[in-house]
């Protein structure tokens, strides 16, 4: 599993937000230039991030984006599923609609179920506060 330009660019929109606002909607020119990241390439995650309400946007003069939660009740672990999908290590792990049909008989996946517990464990347990306090 690795995680993609888009993903740690989500959790970065995300931090930004959360460290900056203050309640205010904070627009998307100030989050691409303290991020160094464009504005086009963030409009496709902000798109994400809100339809899912992960963020609140408004339009027009005094708009931008704010989060719909406090950055305590945010894990990374939802942000980064939400933009890159499953996390999983092996792909017999990321659905159960498509079985393996060694999965029977596969001596390796135990461990790469319990990996995948594991990473998504820790991702879940790591919320945006706690990165913005570096409490990881």
């Amino acid at each position: 599993m690795m995680i993609s330009t888009k993903g740690r660019y989500a959790l970065r929109v995300m931090i930004d937000i959360a460290e900056n606002s203050d309640g205010q909607y904070i627009t998307l020119k100030d989050i691409a230039a303290r991020q160094n990241i464009s504005e086009k390439y963030l409009e496709s995650i902000i798109s994400v991030l809100s339809k899912e309400y992960l963020l609140e946007g408004v339009r027009g003069k005094g708009g931008g984006y704010k989060l719909t939660r406090a950055p305590e009740d945010y894990s990374v672990g939802e942000i980064l599923r939400l933009v890159e999908g499953p996390l999983a290590p092996v792909a017999c792990l990321k659905s159960t609609e498509v079985k393996c049909d060694k999965s029977e008989s596969c001596q390796t996946l135990p461990m790469w179920t319990k990996l995948d517990e594991l990473v998504n464990g820790y991702l879940n347990s790591v919320s945006l506060a706690s990165i913005i306090n570096d409490k990881t």
